[in-house]
């Protein structure tokens, strides 16, 4: 893969002045052999394990930000779903699992570790049930723990019962959090039709088609992409706006490439795939919001919203496909709404309602992310709100998820401050109704017709 001298020239300044960065590099580890009848040997092997394996990593990426001079913001550890090598335990409570990964996680140096998870879209295992009843004591005694569960597929249908359950679990991981917004709930996240290849939390974990290690990467560009549309003709039509988009995701794609190529080559490891997902920050200039209204929206959420959102999200996918044959993870656009300051922004002026957001998720790359709601919301709304997404997922072949966060003592158009990477969420209104007797029947919603693929 060569590189112009104008091109390095251009990528410089992208990151110098448009707040283009490597997101994350993510480390997978397999934790499969940790597998062990006694509970505490189990979790001292995944310790050991997690430790051997990402020893070097915070200081190959501080190498590679030296010698490149590209921002690695982030690094991270994705894990084998602790229910799979927790089975052979027989445990009930798996908090010392996630103990164990927050020492490891505190020990090598990383942001945060991902795999505190589950695939529970037809049914639970003995061990799926303790990783999920485990989840909101595991995130209020860790500090760098992320956890997730798959609720639904195209091929399964979404599992209601544990929808249900998960409402309720969310509730108290809030609850177990309450004296940090219920912060915990940020480190918490649900899917239809689950990424094993993911770089980014809290829904990062290894699948079982995966190496023995494999390092992923997540690159991020809003601020260069708008950078590029605010320099583009205003009487340019779509097509030269998505050719733009095509074409910016391209350059970012093949940077990411290099990153992550060089760092599992430093690393001794396997290079997974770049993840090309336009994932803002609360910084200004690197807000998908701005981009939509580049396009051509007046506010983020008016009519139109979707539409640009879809003609941006796929633009990024063919830039990055002409860029690499490794793209994978989530690759498109990101709408989390704390994290995004003209998101925040446009729910304040009471542009981006719940609604619409959920509209939008139909076309994005993941779904309703980062979403704030009153403390006191019922479960079955709660619920209702996550089958609603699992839904649109399921039917679209796609990948959705909900990370919602009710946040103690907050009401409906409220603020409450998280800091860093997580930013600002005013609280949003779900409205006045729910679906208690949805919520009771429970059972599970079959797989679309469509799901019969051969």
């Amino acid at each position: 893969m060569a590189f112009q001298d104008h091109e390095i020239l251009e990528t410089l300044r992208m990151f110098e002045l448009e707040t283009l960065d490597i997101r994350t590099t993510t480390l997978g580890i397999s934790l499969f052999d940790c597998a062990d009848p006694d509970l505490e040997s189990a979790a001292e092997k995944v310790y050991s394990k997690v430790v051997h394996h990402a020893r070097d990593l915070v200081a190959v990426a501080r190498s590679i930000e030296s010698d490149f001079g590209v921002p690695i913001v982030n690094k991270r550890i994705a894990v084998t779903p602790i229910s799979w090598v927790a089975a052979a335990s027989g445990a009930e409570d798996l908090t010392p699992f996630a103990r164990a990964m927050d020492a490891a996680a505190k020990q090598v140096g990383v942001d945060f570790i991902g795999g505190f998870s589950a695939y529970i879209y037809k049914g639970l295992t003995h061990a799926d049930r303790a990783v999920l009843e485990s989840v909101p004591s595991a995130l209020a005694a860790t500090d760098h723990v992320c956890a997730s569960l798959a609720l639904a597929s195209t091929r399964a249908g979404i599992n209601m019962n544990a929808v249900a359950r998960f409402s309720e679990i969310v509730l108290e991981t809030a609850a177990r959090t309450r004296e940090h917004g219920g912060l915990g709930c940020a480190k918490l996240v649900c899917f239809a039709n689950a990424v094993e290849d993911n770089p980014f939390v809290a829904g990062a974990h290894l699948g079982v088609g995966e190496a023995e290690t494999v390092l992923n990467v997540g690159v991020s560009g809003p601020g260069v992409v708008r950078s590029a549309l605010a320099r583009l003709d205003g009487d340019q039509d779509l097509l030269a706006v998505a050719e733009t988009i095509k074409r910016t995701a391209f350059k970012i794609t093949r940077m990411g490439e290099l990153v992550g190529r060089e760092a599992a080559r430093r690393l001794g490891t396997t290079f997974g795939i770049v993840d090309v997902s336009l994932a803002p920050t609360p910084a200004e200039g690197d807000s998908v919001s701005d981009i939509l209204e580049l396009i051509g929206v007046d506010r983020t959420g008016a009519p139109g919203t979707t539409a640009a959102l879809a003609l941006l999200t796929d633009a990024v996918k063919k830039g990055g496909a002409m860029a690499s044959s490794s793209v994978g993870g989530l690759s498109g656009a990101f709408i989390p709404v704390s994290e995004d300051s003209g998101m925040i922004a446009a729910v304040r002026d009471g542009a981006l309602s719940l609604a619409k957001l959920e509209a939008m998720t139909a076309v994005c790359s993941v779904g309703l992310d980062m979403v704030a709601v009153p403390g006191d919301t019922r479960a079955d709304v709660i619920a209702g709100i996550i089958a609603d997404e699992l839904a649109i997922g399921m039917v679209n072949h796609k990948t959705t998820a909900v990370r919602i966060i009710p946040v103690p003592g907050k009401v409906a158009g409220e603020t409450v401050e998280w800091g860093g990477l997580l930013g600002t969420a005013i609280v949003q209104d779900p409205g006045a109704f729910g679906c208690r007797r949805l919520f009771e029947r429970a059972g599970r919603i079959p797989a679309p017709l469509q799901s019969y693929r051969n």
